[in-house]
């Protein structure tokens, strides 16, 4: 398998990790776009969270979660995303399930979420279709 989180986990490719325990690992993001860009990882290869077991992506959660208070208790943050991309159809770019954490601070000028004009769509309708039975 020619996976580079895999590769970063065996310690084959350097990182700038910030935490690691027996099942995640928490490293800078290379893009270097925005300060403090966190990748959370399990050490378990899983391609997407749809693939993931419960265990694994629990573990991977939790980490994001103690990161994510650490950075804001801690580092003189005053929130984070947290956003996953989960297939090719929904822009994943590396097939190792990752879950970034973007630190904020008041007034950073960082715009995450896209801007899209409403759609018409009959939001009944689809949460009928969408439903979970059972």
């Amino acid at each position: 398998m020619d996976c580079i989180f895999c590769k970063i986990v065996k310690k084959e490719i350097p990182s700038n990790i910030i935490y690691e325990d027996d099942k995640t690992l928490a490293f800078l993001d290379i893009a270097n776009d925005f300060y403090g860009h966190t990748l959370v990882i399990p050490k378990k290869h899983c391609e997407n969270l749809i693939d993931c077991d419960k265990r694994t992506y629990n573990a991977v959660m939790n980490t994001v979660k103690k990161i994510s208070e650490h950075y804001v208790q801690n580092c003189g943050f005053a929130g984070v995303n947290i956003i996953n991309a989960s297939g090719k159809e929904a822009e994943q770019s590396v097939f190792h399930l990752h879950i970034h954490i973007i630190p904020r601070k008041k007034d950073d000028g960082y715009k995450i979420w896209p801007v899209k004009d409403k759609e018409s769509f009959d939001n009944k309708k689809i949460a009928n279709k969408l439903r979970i039975k059972g």
